[in-house]
């Protein structure tokens, strides 16, 4: 993930900071807990392509 988009991006649902897990290729919002796919280095930031996370996430 180019570290200049990431600084860009903002979660689509709550406009907030994302953190990318490399380990699972997800851009992660910590205030709603979605994690939005990122796929062949792309971002898909879809509200419905999202995960929710577990509350131990």
């Amino acid at each position: 993930m180019n570290n200049n988009l990431l600084q860009i991006l903002a979660c689509p649902v709550f406009k907030g900071e994302l953190l990318f897990d490399r380990t699972n290729q997800e851009l992660i919002c910590k205030f709603d807990r979605l994690a939005f796919p990122v796929i062949d280095d792309i971002p898909v930031m879809l509200e419905s392509r999202a995960r929710r996370m577990a509350g131990e996430e």
